[in-house]
């Protein structure tokens, strides 16, 4: 599933620097995680960079996009054409 900045967000910008996806972006009172970019970092690393540099913990799972990790990994191929991800990152 793609991740969500909960209202905890203090507005940082730890998060989006860390996004190779671009999905995450300055909200007008927090930043916000685009679900359609978002692949939980799959693609690219082990684990979810935004959740790992937050440092209020307020980028978490979205039960709201909940997707496989055959998905995620689609939806990066798809953002990523001819790329390949990053070995054991899915």
């Amino acid at each position: 599933m793609a991740y969500k900045i909960t209202d905890d967000c203090i507005g940082c910008g730890a998060c989006e620097t860390e996004c190779k996806n671009e999905a995450i972006s300055e909200g007008e009172a927090i930043y916000v995680i685009d679900p359609a970019k978002c692949t939980e970092c799959i693609g690219w690393f082990e684990s979810s960079k935004c959740a790992e540099v937050c440092p209020v913990d307020c980028c978490i799972p979205d039960p709201d996009h909940q997707e496989t990790k055959e998905q995620l990994i689609e939806k990066w191929r798809k953002q990523n054409p001819g790329g390949t991800p990053a070995e054991g990152t899915y």
